[in-house]
């Protein structure tokens, strides 16, 4: 974990400013430690994330906060997946595995 001074001064092109409104925004939740933020590996890969979209695809802040939320949605619909797919893994028979792998063989684009 690291404070946002060391976030600040590691990553090119953050300014404390626009970390701290993103903080506000709740687009990057980090961890208070008494009285100062903390940010863990998943916090700074947001960070990274949100400058990649400002700075190098032209998303506005207007239409970060949409973007934010449609990617959270996929993140969160593919863990969904491997979870459905462990369990299938575990607990389906093998018949059951096989005809699902070619049900979906057969409807693939």
């Amino acid at each position: 974990m690291i404070t946002i001074d060391i976030l600040v001064t590691q990553l090119s092109g953050l300014q404390r400013q626009d970390l701290e409104r993103w903080i506000a925004n709740q687009w990057i939740r980090p961890d208070d430690h008494n009285g100062d933020y903390v940010f863990r590996e998943i916090d700074v890969a947001r960070v990274r994330l949100i400058q990649e979209l400002r700075d190098e695809m032209q998303v506005n802040e207007e239409a970060l906060p949409i973007v934010l939320s449609l990617l959270d949605q996929l993140y969160d619909q593919r863990r969904r997946m491997r979870e459905l797919c462990d369990a299938l893994r575990r607990t389906a028979p093998e018949e059951v595995r096989q005809t699902l792998a070619r049900h979906l063989a057969d409807h693939m684009p």
